[in-house]
């Protein structure tokens, strides 16, 4: 006998009987199928409606009655298809569909794999924030952050670190520091200087605190450039006390000192005393006592003068430090104490 179209094909389908008690509505199938349709199902002789009827149950391995079949009715499962433990997807499944013109919303769904249900899943996107997928992530074209900053959690540190001898470049006019009105501070992280210079040092002066205890700090202009205040330089005044009738004079911390007299006294030779450097020193009398110097002073014609001592009265002196001996470069003596 001739046919039109193909021929038919001969075999036969799993058939399932089922026991129905009138109450239960979930039965075991003995072969996982991949959707309602594959199955046809018969209660008391009708047919029933896929995905309305009946429906499927853990991951296919069930069927789902939404009305427990009657005690006693006859019922069976045709399988009409098994489902595969690994389906193929086509390209064109992929490739056909409609691309997204824009970022895709928080609300839209993404297909996953849940290895601990071992089935597929959809998930919204704005769930997949936290995706650790890459430790070791590359870009492949610049980072923009589009308005938004780089942030850390609980009280995280950012590191930006570049590879061997590379440098960090902040191609930017300005560069600001500090949060939210906080004191900014500016350091180095280990024992090495922190130099400030323009041109990558190339021509340039340079600002340099040194590291470690008693580091300096040292200021170098370039070529014969010069140090130039556009405003007053301050050096704050600061007071020496006399114990036991001695004055010590730490001139390193205070080069512009002044010492209001309590008894007769000697001003030692001072300590951390650096060549070339200046020192001031006002004397004011609270009393008639006497002052007198250690030989490390030197004053005009190496005669020490004949201070005022006398009380409410002021006496001024400015020393230089040639590496020996403090020099005295002026004196005002006898002011009126102001």
């Amino acid at each position: 006998m001739a046919y039109i179209g193909r021929d038919p094909q001969y075999g036969a389908f799993e058939k399932q009987a089922l026991t129905a008690d009138g109450s239960t509505t979930t039965f075991t199938l003995d072969y996982t199928v991949g959707s309602a349709s594959s199955i046809l199902v018969s209660v008391a002789g009708v047919h029933q409606e896929p995905d309305v009827a009946y429906n499927l149950g853990s991951n296919g391995t069930t069927i789902v009655f939404t009305a427990a079949p009657a005690s006693g009715d006859t019922v069976f499962v045709i399988f009409l298809g098994a489902a595969l433990e690994i389906a193929t997807v086509g390209s064109g499944v992929i490739t056909s569909r409609t691309e997204l013109s824009a970022a895709a919303a928080a609300d839209d769904l993404v297909l996953i794999y849940d290895t601990s249900a071992t089935s597929l899943k959809k998930i919204q996107r704005s769930n997949l924030s936290d995706l650790l997928i890459d430790t070791t992530p590359q870009l492949g074209g610049n980072l923009d952050v589009n308005g938004n900053d780089i942030v850390s959690t609980s009280n995280a540190h950012i590191d930006i670190i570049p590879n061997g001898t590379g440098n960090v470049n902040l191609g930017t006019d300005t560069v600001q520091i500090g949060d939210n009105d906080a004191n900014a501070t500016l350091t180095t992280q280990g024992t090495g200087d922190l130099i400030l210079n323009t041109n990558n040092g190339t021509n340039a002066g340079n600002i340099t605190l040194e590291d470690g205890a008693n580091g300096h700090i040292q200021v170098t202009t370039n070529g014969t450039g010069y140090i130039k205040f556009n405003d007053l330089a301050y050096i704050p005044q600061q007071a020496l006390t006399s114990s036991s009738n001695a004055v010590a004079w730490d001139v390193q911390a205070k080069p512009n000192a002044y010492h209001l007299t309590t008894e007769n006294t000697t001003f030692a030779a001072p300590t951390n005393s650096v060549e070339g450097s200046f020192i001031s020193l006002e004397i004011n009398y609270d009393g008639t006592h006497t002052i007198a110097f250690n030989t490390v002073f030197e004053f005009a014609a190496s005669t020490a003068p004949t201070f005022t001592s006398t009380d409410g009265k002021t006496d001024i002196l400015v020393f230089r430090y040639n590496g020996a001996v403090w020099q005295e470069v002026g004196r005002t003596l006898n002011l009126s104490e102001s």
